[in-house]
């Protein structure tokens, strides 16, 4: 460590947001441009190098956390990529989109503010794209073996780019009509500007790895057809099947899924559409879920200057400190958090009913009531306990024109025909049944990401694609030499 004083001298510092009254305006990313290299190498300094460093176990690719927060500490960028990229295809992705549990495995944590080691990734993985540290690396020869990659989001490309290194040719088979899947269409351009995306999958094209965009599998090509042309298949479709609110008024016009509304304001980012035909100008707009994808529907229609905009949390508010009984360090805790999208919320008071980030806890929905058009005006609601159970005389009754549901997602999506056609086992919750291996039931077949593992982070995401690489390199040459950082079962840290 560059300096064994510098978590006792130097405080705690993130890569400051941009002014909320400019960002609101634009798309761009929140973060200041150029803030976070001046403060970075202090920063890093702060980590401890305490021996036992529980952010390894905490961190799904087991990232070299304390040798890459020394290596930026000195100045030795190069070297701090090498150790990053050693066990993660995509940092900037990570830098970004991962909520961190490193942080909260963190030693320092137990009793002060942790490293903030999202930063320094981001950090370091900016600085590889400047120095031109991020090289393709085709491989020196080539396997003969061929594998197909279904899903081009983290897990897919994760997958694709590991095999591809390791000599297979690999074709990747995205649905849409661009690359990145949840990454593409599903994050807003302000958590993370997709010239990022565009970096790597230019960088995997070099490599030698073919995409296949527009193309469903299951209906525009058969799945069988497509695992008679290739040895192996990896399915990495994602968790696609979003979760239902059936509650008396659903039918009513304007009710819409997150996916549904997300995807629209990222294709007018991209060019495609003037306006989203979604738009929440105007509207009164009540978001039904408390996750990430509710923050992100909150931020786009802050964007887009909803008259209000409200988001409901069923679940009762966390503290601002971690509860040592019931998530001891240093399992990642349920507390309050303050998300870009919240900040401009607040600010911006765009949400007079409720709390002053726009968010209503213990919040349930009881029924949503219509105009005689059959279009949504109002959503009715009732506070309710620990346990979900309505609070007598708690009803209230917020104006909606709009609602968008991001209760989440069950599992992946059948309707094109995939599964049933290969004959894939499934779970009891809907994910696809898997071996120790990430084998399928089906010779040959592969399962990796959400679509077997079920709703989860980027970084499991990538974790995923690393190991089901692994399992599908020992398939098809007897061993495999390409890193294994879980295993199917693996979960992250709780009580």
């Amino acid at each position: 460590m560059a300096d064994p004083k510098g978590f006792m001298t130097t405080p705690r510092q993130d890569w400051p947001r941009r002014p909320v009254e400019e960002r609101v305006r634009d798309w761009n990313e929140v973060y200041v441009p150029g803030a976070l290299l001046p403060i970075i190498n202090k920063q890093a300094d702060r980590c401890m190098d305490c021996g036992v460093p529980f952010c390894h176990e905490a961190c799904p690719l087991g990232n070299l956390i304390p040798e890459w927060n020394d290596l930026v500490s000195r100045d030795d960028w190069w070297a701090a990529s090498d150790r990053l990229h050693a066990t993660n295809n995509f940092p900037e992705f990570t830098g970004r989109l991962c909520p961190a549990p490193c942080e909260a495995g963190c030693v320092l944590a137990i009793n002060q503010p942790a490293v903030t080691i999202k930063n320094v990734e981001c950090a370091i993985a900016d600085r590889a794209w400047v120095e031109g540290f991020a090289a393709p690396r085709p491989p020196e020869r080539l396997s003969g073996s061929t594998v197909a990659v279904i899903g081009s989001g983290p897990t897919g490309l994760a997958a694709a780019q590991q095999l591809t290194r390791a000599g297979h040719t690999v074709a990747v088979y995205e649905r849409d009509d661009r690359l990145g899947g949840l990454m593409r269409y599903g994050i807003p351009e302000f958590k993370m500007e997709k010239h990022h995306l565009e970096r790597r999958l230019e960088q995997m094209e070099a490599e030698g790895t073919k995409f296949r965009t527009s193309t469903v599998v299951g209906r525009d090509i058969g799945a069988l057809e497509l695992r008679s042309r290739y040895d192996a298949v990896v399915i990495a479709t994602g968790a696609t099947a979003w979760r239902e609110l059936p509650v008396t008024g659903r039918e009513l016009a304007g009710i819409h899924q997150a996916m549904e509304y997300l995807p629209l304001a990222n294709r007018v980012c991209e060019g495609d559409l003037e306006v989203s035909p979604l738009s929440a100008a105007g509207r009164h707009v009540v978001i039904v879920g408390g996750g990430d994808t509710g923050a992100d529907c909150l931020g786009t229609a802050v964007r887009q200057r909803a008259a209000s905009v409200t988001q409901l949390d069923i679940y009762t508010q966390p503290g601002e400190e971690r509860d040592e009984d019931a998530e001891p360090w240093p399992t990642y805790p349920k507390i309050y958090r303050m998300s870009a999208a919240h900040e401009e919320a607040g600010d911006l008071r765009t949400a007079p009913a409720a709390h002053a980030d726009a968010r209503l806890f213990a919040a349930s929905t009881l029924r949503f009531t219509g105009d005689a058009g059959g279009h949504v005006r109002s959503l009715h609601l009732v506070e309710v306990d620990a346990g979900r159970r309505p609070l007598p005389d708690t009803g209230r009754e917020l104006p909606a024109d709009m609602v968008l549901l991001a209760l989440g997602f069950s599992g992946p999506d059948r309707q094109d025909g995939l599964i049933d056609q290969l004959g894939l086992r499934l779970e009891r919750r809907g994910t696809i049944a898997r071996d120790a291996g990430f084998a399928t039931n089906v010779p040959g077949v592969f399962a990796a990401g959400d679509a077997a593992r079920g709703q989860s982070l980027i970084v499991w995401a990538i974790a995923e694609g690393r190991a089901v690489a692994a399992a599908v390199d020992r398939h098809l040459t007897g061993s495999a030499t390409l890193p294994a950082p879980i295993g199917p079962y693996d979960r992250p840290m709780r009580v």
